[in-house]
């Protein structure tokens, strides 16, 4: 009998002794150097990684236009774009509580915490929603004000144009970032960021409104009661757009602090599991949202006859079939026996 080996074949010659024939390795044409494009890919980021980078990423950017209207307003004594880097700041602030709560939000569940630490996103979103509020509160007041009471110079300079596109084009970029990423991993905390920074577009919209009402209002003298005013009749239709938006997400984020069950997905769940052949009924279905993940109990009637390994690895089905319903789920699934009376055993012996 052959044995095959790496260094070749061990036969059995004559006498009945064992020889081993060296077999000489194929020749291999040499290959070409390797070259840059095939070295390895780099490791494919995590969530936690993905989510963190995304949301330090806000931060810097907030940093970035923070410091630099504040450095132009300091220059051109504009009070408009100190104003708009009080805004910044704020956003600074938000960013960094959208930062903090990621970070905290992805540990491992631990002896205090045994369902992990979700929640955090979710109290994070309610805030950042609260703040949203505050902001168009404030919009509101300052529009309303300049509509009726007071009148506001407004400093229609190079700098304050340019300061607000740069604004809008990194308002865009980042809330971009972190709404894709929001939505791959289903982070309240992110979304709440990204709605933050989209109303930062609009609100830097508004205010280069302003600025081009002022210019008009220098070439066309005779409607600049009504130029002068855009930027605040702008300013109010913003502000009540964003608090539609933002009391949507608040409603969200409300609802997974108080353990409310997300909407259809009992439903499905007892409609997935009670389609397995071997689930009698499907019952007590109860699911909890906290941050990106979700928590499933189920409660199934199986066949009492059953040996303990059948019925184990039939709630490692009903786990599967969850889990295809409510993603990454962690699912707990207790069997209950039934006592199912074989027609054979209803028949009385002869």
């Amino acid at each position: 009998m052959n044995v095959a080996s790496v260094a070749g074949w061990t036969v059995t010659g004559p006498m009945g002794r064992r020889e081993t024939v060296r077999k000489r390795p194929p020749r291999v044409a040499p290959g070409p150097a390797a070259r840059p494009d095939d070295r390895e890919s780099p490791a494919v980021k995590t969530p936690a990684q993905e989510k963190f980078a995304v949301a330090l990423s806000s931060v810097l950017a907030a940093v970035l236009l923070t410091g630099l209207k504040i450095i132009v307003g300091l220059q051109t004594g504009s009070l408009g774009i100190l104003s708009e880097a009080a805004h910044s700041a704020l956003d600074l602030a938000a960013a960094l509580v959208t930062l903090l709560a990621v970070r905290a939000s992805d540990k491992p569940a631990d002896a205090e915490h045994l369902y992990g630490h979700g929640k955090i996103e979710n109290l994070a979103a309610l805030f950042e929603t609260l703040l949203l509020l505050a902001t168009c509160g404030w919009i509101i007041h300052e529009a309303a004000e300049r509509l009726i009471v007071r009148h506001v110079a407004v400093d229609a300079s190079f700098w304050a144009f340019a300061v607000m596109f740069v604004s809008i084009v990194v308002d865009v970029s980042r809330s971009r970032a972190l709404d894709r990423v929001a939505r791959k991993h289903h982070s309240q905390a992110l979304e709440a960021d990204a709605l933050h920074f989209r109303t930062d577009i609009w609100s830097s919209a508004v205010v280069i409104l302003g600025l081009c009402g002022v210019r008009l209002a220098e070439r066309f003298p005779s409607q600049e009661a009504l130029l002068a005013r855009a930027d605040a009749l702008a300013a109010l239709g913003v502000a009540f757009i964003v608090i539609g938006v933002s009391l949507r997400l608040g409603k969200r984020a409300l609802r997974s602090l108080i353990d409310e069950a997300p909407v259809g997905v009992a439903a499905d769940i007892k409609r997935v599991v009670e389609e397995l052949p071997d689930v009698i009924d499907c019952h007590r279905v109860r699911v909890r949202a906290s941050g990106a993940h979700m928590f499933v109990d189920v409660h199934i009637l199986v066949d009492g006859n059953q040996t303990l390994q059948i019925v184990h690895r039939l709630t490692e089905t009903v786990e599967e079939r969850i889990q295809q319903v409510a993603r990454n789920a962690d699912v707990t699934v207790h069997p209950e026996p039934v006592e199912i009376r074989r027609p054979e055993e209803g028949l009385s012996s002869p």
